[in-house]
Parts: structure tokens; C-alpha cells; sequence
């Protein structure tokens, strides 16, 4: 039997405890507490005060909490022992019908973990979308968090609480976070399209990527926009005012990846107001302003090494002379714009009048564990890092490891260390602008094991959401490597890469979206974004703003495991469709 919110917010404290005694396993307490914080505006605001109750609660409650639980095809599931719920989530994911060898693997799972942690091993098992995990899915998250930190387990564990009760209540209140589920769904089947078999690789104008275009086009077509796929391979759709001379907002993300990467890393801010047009168009409702969605063709530079392809065109600086530019095959760029039946001298055509927009908002998964350790489905984007990227080569003396002196050495690969721990050590300062530094490449050319290294390369990448903080990073540092460089004896050749300004987000469309999130029953909360983003590249042309999605599985993004749920994407669909219905031009001065 479902009931609805409103029956939830009227009934009586012991009533309300009562009807979401099922939701959290054996532990009426957390109801019964929430209780106090009625009436909730939205079911989303409901799921809020719980995950607080429970964030709140002391560490004996919270322990209490997972014990509660059962162990995933353990004793209890084999003996019927299980309450109704977590019969019917455990048969969802087909554990009730395990192999002999998949029930002797769990068991040996359960009893090492409950060794490490000293309590069961805990997963929604229905999954991101609620359908259901695989058992080999199962398992390879099992495995995977064996490997964890106790109380970084234990967070997990109690996300994981949160996720089997928010699932518990969309059954119970009869909610379907339909938009959010066609996110998902539109996500596995682009997902499915890649250069790599068993991993998502989609780059630049491959095979996969077009076809990748032609499926978004495809849904912008069938959700009620005009369409079409312009000279750099951005699909466009425009979801037409019933004014003629109306101005145009824009939105969108990109659609290409990383090797090996995530699914939703881009293309959730594609597919989300796709879906948002074609509910729109079902309604037969229109806008005030013409509403432009781009699936820009290249953000993350692998194919060509050159990012942001797209968005730069769209802004009208897309640099021709990248069209020499060839693949690791020796194939150029321009050839390849060709070969998927595009012209390059249409590319300048591109460009966008600034004078014909309203701004760009952009929805994008966050890569990242800030909301996630907040237990928010959402953030508000302040500003996206500017970067500064280096590339360092140092030179020593290679020489014998045995008869060479430790007080006579010229190691390149020894300052790089000591360059690396500085690195870390400066970039933990100035938290308040998110600024982060990282070595992700280091070589030792040649290296051996009996040889002292004679040279070494190294990668350094400085972010920072205020340009001050990075840029008085990058000094202290780029002056550190040079004292370092002088008192062991190494050359030092730096070659700066990359040097992009941070993109502050607009505040007047920033209160916009706050006021949609808490409209949506969820606080709002800003953050800064340390990856870069075509919002920063729009930022150039009008002004921009983003929602961030909450990202789990740590936060991890760029990766296979890259994850978010459909309840989450349903609530930053549903605040984007709030912002788009309230939005309101910004006034000229």
C-alpha cells in the first residue's frame, strides 16, 4: 500500500514512525526523529532529514545500524530469514539464485569482511537505476571495498543504508523519478558505443562518436527540437520559443571521453535537458526564449591532444591551424572532420552572437566527493579552477649506484621527489579556493637499477578556483624547484603548457538556480569545480552557471566506476526544469 507525503506530514508522530518502519532495517529510532522535522516540502527534503538523523547519530547507533542488516546471500537469506524488503532486494538481484561456486565466493567474502570491519558487508543491491545489480557486479564491489579503510568503509556502508531507504520510500510514497531514469537509461545505450570492447572510449569523430551523435540527435529530434550537426561535430538542438525574436538560452555538455572512462561525465548535461524538452513538449508547454541544447563534440583532448574543440568554435576561437594537427595514426584532424562529412572552412560560421543570448547553464556530474561526504544530491557551481600545467625536465649525472658517494650525487630522479613532496605540501594551503597540485607523470628515461638517474621528467598541474591563490602557488613552487635544482646540481627546463584563468559563475544566474534547489526541498550548496568544463570556455561568450550531480563510489570519475543514481539525476533534472520555467533575463544597467 503507498501512502503520500502529505498523508506522512499529517499523521501523528507515532503514525508517521510507523509508516516508515520498513525503510530502515530494524531501527525505529531514525522515523521516529525525523518526525520532528515535519512537513517536508518535497520527497527529497523527506530523504534529506533521514540521511541527517542518520549522520548525526552516534557512532554505537550507527554501528548498530549496519549490524542490523543481513549479509548479502548469508545465513539469514538461506534460512528465509530476511525482512520482506530485504528478501525482495536480494531476489531482485537474483542472489536467491546463486551457483554453487558465486554462493561459496559471497560466503568467503562475508566472513573476510566482517573480520576486517566487524560488521556485514552492506550494498543496494537494486543499484543506481533500481533495477537490480548483476551478481558479478556484486561481487566485484565486494572485493573492491575489502580493500578499504575501516572508517572509510563505514561511511560507506551508511551511504550505502541511505540508497536501500531512499529506494525503500520511492516504493512505499509510489515515486518514480522517471526523468532520471530515462537519463539513465539514454546513458547506457551511448555507453554501449566505444573504440574499446569491455571499456567506454569515445574520441574525436571516431566511428563511435559519430554514431554517438546520430543517437543524441536522434532524442533532440523526437523530443520536439530542430537539429542539426555542425562543422566540428557538435549536435545542436533548438527547442524553438513561440516568439520568433525571442533571445536564446543555452545549455549542454560534451559527449566525447576519456579512455576507459565514465558514462556520465559530460553527457548527463545532454541528456537531462533532452529529456527536460521532450516532458516540455508532451505538455505542450513552451518558453519565453528559445532553448539551445549542444552536445559539444570534444572537451577532453585525447585524440588530437588539443581540448575543447567544440565550445571554442561555438564561442568563435577555434584556432584553424589545429586542423594540421594528426592522431597517433598520422591522421589529421582535418581529414578526419572530412571523412565524417564535415566541411572545416565552416567552422568560423559557428561562432554565436553574443547579443542573441541569455547565458549557459550547465548540469555535470561532479568527479568529485564533495557532496557526496555532504549526503546532497546537489551543488551550485562558484567558479571552475583556472589551471597551470608545466612540463619538467631535469638532468643530473648518471653514474655508478655502488661507488658514486651519496654526497656526490646529482639525481635527477631525487629532486623530483623532493619537488613532488613540496608540491603537495604548498598546494595544501588556500583550501577556501580549492587549490590542488598534482605530479601525474614522472619518468626516469633509461633508468636502471644499478645506475643513479641522470634525468627525469616530471608533469606539474596547479588548480586553483581564484587566479591569486594559483598563480601564488605556481610562483612558490616554480621558485622551489629552481632552489632545489641549484643545491643538488640538476639542469631544470620548464615548459609551461597550459595556462587557463579560472571561470567565476555568474551570480545572478548562481541565485537563480539556488532558488530552484530550494524549491526542490534541498538546501543550497556551493562548491567550487576543479575540473575544467565548456561552461569555462561559454564564460567567454555570456555568462554561466552550473549544477553540480553528487557522484558516487567515492567520487571517482574518469573511470569505469564513475556512478550516479537515478533518483540523483532525477532531482537536478527536475531543478533545471524549475530554473528554466522560473528563469528570468538579467537586467541591463
Amino acid at each position: 500500500m503507498t501512502m503520500t507525503l502529505d498523508q506522512l506530514n499529517s499523521a501523528d508522530a507515532t503514525a508517521f514512525a510507523h509508516a516508515l518502519n520498513g525503510v530502515y532495517e530494524h531501527s525505529p529510532w531514525i522515523p521516529q526523529r525525523a518526525a520532528a522535522h515535519r512537513p517536508f516540502a518535497t520527497v527529497a527534503a523527506l530523504k534529506l532529514v533521514l540521511q541527517k538523523v542518520v549522520a548525526e547519530a552516534s557512532r554505537d547507533e550507527q554501528l548498530g545500524l549496519v549490524r542490523a542488516h543481513p549479509e548479502l546471500a548469508g545465513k539469514a537469506a538461506i534460512a528465509g530469514e530476511l525482512t520482506a524488503e530485504s528478501s525482495g532486494e536480494q531476489a531482485r538481484a537474483g542472489l536467491n539464485m546463486c551457483t554453487p561456486d558465486e554462493l561459496a565466493t559471497l560466503q568467503r567474502l562475508n566472513a573476510d569482511y566482517n573480520a576486517r570491519f566487524g560488521f556485514p558487508f552492506i550494498l543496494a543491491v537494486k543499484g543506481p537505476t533500481g533495477q537490480g545489480l548483476a551478481r558479478s557486479r556484486i561481487i566485484a564491489t565486494f572485493t573492491r571495498r575489502l580493500k578499504n579503510r575501516p572508517e572509510d568503509e563505514l561511511r560507506e556502508a551508511l551511504r550505502q543504508i541511505g540508497r536501500i531507504a531512499e529506494l525503500r520510500l520511492n516504493d512505499l510514497l509510489g515515486h518514480q523519478p522517471a526523468l532520471g531514469a530515462l537519463v539513465m537509461q539514454w546513458a547506457e545505450e551511448i555507453g554501449a558505443l566505444s573504440e574499446d570492447e569491455g571499456a567506454l572510449t569515445c574520441t574525436y569523430l571516431t566511428e563511435p562518436h559519430r554514431q554517438t551523435a546520430q543517437h543524441l540527435a536522434q532524442w533532440m529530434r523526437e523530443a520536439g527540437m530542430q537539429v542539426h550537426i555542425d562543422a566540428v561535430g557538435n549536435v545542436v538542438g533548438r527547442y524553438l520559443s513561440n516568439d520568433p525574436q525571442a533571445k536564446t538560452l543555452m545549455t549542454g555538455s560534451h559527449y566525447d571521453t576519456v579512455r576507459n572512462g565514465g558514462k556520465y561525465d559530460g553527457r548527463e548535461g545532454i541528456l537531462i535537458p533532452i529529456a527536460l524538452v521532450k516532458h516540455l513538449k508532451q505538455l505542450g508547454e513552451t518558453l519565453p526564449y528559445h532553448l539551445e541544447v549542444i552536445g559539444f563534440s570534444e572537451e577532453e583532448g585525447v585524440r588530437f591532444k588539443s581540448t575543447f574543440l567544440g565550445s571554442n568554435a561555438v564561442i568563435g576561437q577555434f584556432d584553424m591551424n589545429l586542423l594540421e594537427l594528426q592522431d597517433r595514426d598520422g591522421v589529421r584532424m582535418r581529414d578526419v572532420i572530412a571523412q565524417a562529412g564535415h566541411d572545416a572552412a565552416a567552422i568560423p560560421h559557428i561562432a554565436r552572437n553574443p547579443a542573441d543570448l541569455l547565458g549557459y547553464v550547465e548540469v555535470h556530474i561532479e568527479q568529485g566527493p564533495v557532496l557526496l561526504n555532504r549526503d546532497l544530491p546537489v551543488g551550485i557551481v562558484t567558479s571552475i579552477a583556472g589551471s597551470s600545467r608545466y612540463l619538467v625536465d631535469l638532468k643530473g649525472v648518471a653514474s655508478h649506484a655502488g661507488t658514486t658517494p651519496m654526497d656526490m650525487r646529482r639525481d635527477a630522479a631525487a629532486a623530483a621527489a623532493e619537488i613532488i613532496l613540496y608540491v603537495e605540501q604548498r598546494c595544501a594551503q588556500d583550501q577556501h579556493a580549492s587549490l590542488v597540485g598534482t605530479v601525474g607523470q614522472l619518468q626516469v628515461p633509461r633508468g636502471s637499477t644499478n645506475v643513479i638517474p641522470g634525468a627525469c621528467q616530471l608533469s606539474l598541474d596547479i588548480r586553483a578556483a581564484r587566479d591569486d591563490i594559483r598563480l601564488a602557488a605556481v610562483a612558490d613552487v616554480l621558485g622551489r624547484i629552481g632552489e632545489i635544482c641549484a643545491r643538488r646540481g640538476i639542469e631544470v627546463d620548464l615548459e609551461e603548457t597550459v595556462s587557463a584563468p579560472a571561470a567565476p559563475c555568474a551570480p545572478w544566474l548562481m541565485q537563480q538556480l539556488a532558488a530552484a534547489t530550494g524549491r526542490a526541498g534541498i538546501p543550497p550548496f556551493e562548491l567550487a569545480s576543479g575540473a575544467g568544463h565548456d561552461a569555462m570556455t561559454i564564460a567567454r561568450l555570456t555568462d554561466v552557471c552550473m549544477l553540480f550531480t553528487r557522484c558516487g563510489n567515492g567520487g571517482i570519475s574518469h573511470n569505469p566506476l564513475e556512478t550516479m543514481t537515478a533518483d540523483d539525476a532525477d532531482v537536478s533534472a527536475r531543478i533545471l526544469l524549475d530554473f528554466l520555467r522560473n528563469f528570468r533575463p538579467r537586467q541591463s544597467t
